[in-house]
């Protein structure tokens, strides 16, 4: 044989030899024993070891009182004050233990509790596989791990990851919060837990519900998905996607974001919200629009930025940049709303509009007044060029009420009379019961008093130093038909609650809501674990 193919073949024995004896499972190695015994009667073929006892086994050690070690069958039982530990990761303690190594697997129990460096975990029945370095249990188990204390039917524990995870009823129990669910995995260096399916986690201040999401038990952060909501006395937040800082009590939603208002039985909407609990305040953009319930009616507020500040009785309501609102019988426009609960006064600031029936209201300062006591619409302040326009119903004309200020009173929710005063004008389409026109009424006096029936005008009566006539159609021209100022604006006028959104924000709602159905069609799996998890140690270690 020539000398390449002898090292060939001597080099082909070597591998096969380093494969089997890589196969070969290592041998129990006894360290010490005080007494060293065979007993045929007690434990056939077995070693009775007893008095500090010692053994390893690659990289484990297994001290007890008293052992009986199976040394053809690389097997071990140990009695009275077992430990097993595995360098600096694992400590399992127990009163009675078996530790097979051939298949590198160790059972325990009898007060078994195991050791992490971060937490500890005490049941009655441990078994760890160190060959894929886990740890389980099938009775009640408690964890203990800073200030948190987890209570299990059943678990997990995946060493390398310093993982547990449960899949059954588990409770972890802070002195801030109670978390609950049926799976869940926690990591016992950050602190961090994710859950799955549905969990609660409740505390003195709210209560969350959640079938995805992530709690960093350590800085009190957290980011819920799916079904999520978190509810305060008075108030409940939800969305596709909440963010919550418990040490600040805030908390930011995105998308198909609904705030509830229990006790002001109002809604808020929008893709995108932030609320501070403990200044009890909130900030909503994206699509926004609030809801009051006000009278067996809705009012839709809708603004680019809605802004809510202040305890209850002392709230304030702030809409801003292209405000639109929306009642059955009332809707208006502005720049920005300002509205307070102690006042009961509600500011529409920059160029207010108000439809009240088929009546177009306009002035530079415009105000709702409200009742306290009732909590209902009780009175209107326009100040500044006020101009009332509605169009005569049978006609191409148009009646007008111009004045300095107006001051008008609501009745069951509704416009009922008004009183124009200062420099008043009106131009007034009079009918017959038959409803044929007998002329146009053009007059100017101190004060003008409407009353409304139905939000039509009803009657018009004028006050101190009327001056004017009725006219003919025939002899009064179209230019003498209209104010100076006149704008008639029905393209602009909102018939809906759906009429306060711009058709830009009607698109980007569609999108959201195309976005979470195609979220919701996917299977619902555990959230992928965070950076921050899995480089804890590696930030710790730098």
């Amino acid at each position: 044989m020539n000398k390449s193919l002898f090292f060939i073949c001597f080099s082909l024995f070597l591998l096969l030899s380093i494969k089997v004896n890589a196969q070969t499972p290592k041998k129990i190695i006894v360290e010490h024993s005080d007494f060293a015994d065979v007993n045929q009667t007690e434990m056939p073929d077995a070693f009775l070891l007893t008095g500090n006892v010692v053994v390893n086994h690659d990289g484990v050690v297994l001290t007890c009182n008293k052992a009986y070690f199976f040394q053809k069958e690389n097997y071990i039982k140990a009695f009275g004050n077992v430990q097993l530990v595995q360098g600096d990761t694992l400590y399992l303690n127990s009163k009675y233990a078996e530790y097979n190594g051939n298949v590198k697997k160790a059972f325990a129990t009898g007060d078994a509790v195991m050791s992490s460096p971060n937490a500890t975990l005490a049941t009655d029945t441990i078994n760890f596989d160190r060959n894929t370095q886990e740890v389980f249990y099938n009775t009640k188990g408690t964890i203990t791990n800073n200030e948190n204390t987890l209570v299990s039917k059943s678990g997990k524990y995946y060493v390398a990851q310093k993982k547990f995870q449960f899949l059954t009823e588990v409770i972890i129990t802070n002195p801030k919060y109670v978390i609950k669910s049926n799976h869940l995995d926690y990591y016992s260096n950050s602190g961090h837990s994710y859950l799955f399916g549905p969990s609660t986690i409740t505390s003195k201040n709210n209560y969350i519900y959640t079938e995805k999401g992530f709690y960093d038990t350590k800085k009190n952060l957290s980011h819920f998905l799916r079904k999520s909501y978190i509810k305060y006395d008075d108030r409940r937040i939800e969305g596709d996607s909440l963010y919550y800082d418990r040490n600040k009590e805030f908390a930011s939603a995105t998308r198909n974001v609904k705030i509830t208002d229990s006790i002001n039985r109002g809604i808020v909407k929008g893709h995108y919200a932030e609320v501070f609990q403990k200044k009890d305040s909130m900030y909503v953009t994206k699509r926004a629009v609030a809801i009051n319930f006000v009278e067996n009616d809705s009012v839709y507020i809708h603004g680019k930025k809605l802004m809510v500040t202040g305890k209850e009785g002392d709230r304030i309501i702030r809409a801003f940049n292209n405000v639109r609102f929306y009642k059955t019988d009332m809707s208006g426009k502005c720049d920005s709303i300002h509205s307070s609960t102690k006042t009961s006064l509600t500011k529409l600031i920059g160029n207010p509009i108000l439809w009240n029936g088929e009546s177009q209201i306009t002035g530079d300062v415009m105000h709702l007044i409200g009742n306290s006591k009732t909590q209902k619409l009780d009175s209107l302040k326009v100040l500044n060029n006020t101009f009332i326009i509605s169009k005569d119903t049978l006609g191409t004309g148009y009646n007008q009420i111009k004045g300095l200020n107006l001051f008008g009173k609501f009745q069951d929710g509704k416009l009922h009379d008004v009183d124009v005063i200062k420099n008043a004008e009106v131009i007034y389409y009079m009918r017959n019961d038959d409803n044929e026109l007998i002329g146009i009424n053009k007059n100017v006096c101190s004060k003008i008093s409407i009353l409304f029936d139905k939000n039509a005008i009803e009657t018009i009566t004028f006050f101190q130093q009327v001056d004017g006539d009725i006219y003919p159609e025939e002899e009064l021209n179209e230019y003498d038909r209209k104010f100076r100022g006149f704008k008639w604006r029905a393209d602009e006028r909102i018939k809906s609650k759906d009429d306060i959104f711009p058709e830009e924000e009607n698109q980007y709602n569609e999108k959201m809501i195309e976005e979470t159905k195609k979220e919701e069609a996917k299977p619902n799996v555990p959230m992928e674990i965070r950076k921050e998890t899995k480089d804890y140690d590696k930030k710790k270690i730098k």
